[in-house]
């Protein structure tokens, strides 16, 4: 679906918050402010939603340039996860096999399958992807 945009409405907005490639935290801050600030309108208008969708854009570019995330492995997800439910080890035996099975899995000794993958994700109500 093609936005319909008044070019006028959209030129004014552009002017009023000058967006630019973002080089410095303060800028990023900037426009940051703004993204939240549409976000949490109730009602946009499509040259809003437009400019929206731009700023995000050059705040997602200055991120993946200054704040890179590395891929965790699924066994790195699942430690996370165990740490922030507080759960244990003993606590996946049964979820996806005996405390053998789980020290490996955990300890990223031994991959996991999609059938723990599966049971992983009921267990901890995330996505499947998270351990695959």
């Amino acid at each position: 679906m093609t936005l319909t945009i008044d070019k006028t409405v959209y030129n004014n907005l552009l002017t009023e918050i000058s967006p630019q490639v973002i080089e410095t935290e303060e800028e990023y801050d900037r426009i940051l402010a703004i993204v939240e600030r549409l976000t949490f309108t109730k009602i946009l208008t499509p040259e809003q939603r437009a400019l929206l969708k731009l700023l995000v854009q050059l705040i997602e570019n200055y991120e993946s340039e200054n704040y890179p995330i590395d891929e965790c492995t699924p066994h790195e997800i699942l430690q996370h996860l165990m740490e922030v439910t507080g759960k244990s080890q003993s606590d996946l035996v049964g979820v996806i096999g005996s405390s053998d099975i789980v020290s490996d899995v955990v300890q990223g000794q031994r991959s996991i399958s999609k059938v723990e993958a599966k049971a992983l994700a009921d267990y901890f109500q995330v996505s499947l992807h998270l351990f695959i």
